[in-house]
């Protein structure tokens, strides 16, 4: 069974920064790529980044270059995202998701989601 469970999530102020985590299990982690997406009420869920486990490979949102860092511990079938100078429109629930092989693969399991709280 597939699991992607989140943590790390938040209420913090702007120019902060938080570490997302999300565990991985179910699956041969090294062969999948793994994106984390975020929702904001009324919107459609957006990916944030995407990290290609056995390319090594990362994608990012324009929002979010230069402030995300996407990375995976391969020997805690984990993935990161260090969030750094997160500002109130980061405020989102974010998704750990499995992708399939390919960041541009369509998303196929999510984790439950962990809410990220920006304050002005």
């Amino acid at each position: 069974e597939v699991q992607l469970v989140e943590s790390g999530g938040g209420l913090v102020q702007a120019g902060g920064s938080l570490r997302l985590s999300c565990a991985a299990s179910g699956f041969p982690f090294d062969d999948y790529a793994i994106a984390w997406f975020r929702r904001v009420p009324g919107k459609d869920r957006e990916i944030v980044s995407c990290i290609n486990n056995h390319e090594r490979h990362t994608v990012y949102d324009d929002s979010v270059k230069g402030r995300f860092t996407i990375s995976s511990d391969s020997a805690k079938n984990t993935v990161y995202l260090q969030m750094n100078s997160l500002k109130p429109e980061d405020t989102a629930v974010y998704y750990c998701t499995q992708m399939g092989y390919f960041c541009s693969s369509p998303p196929q399991y999510w984790g439950q989601g962990t809410q990220v709280t920006v304050s002005p």
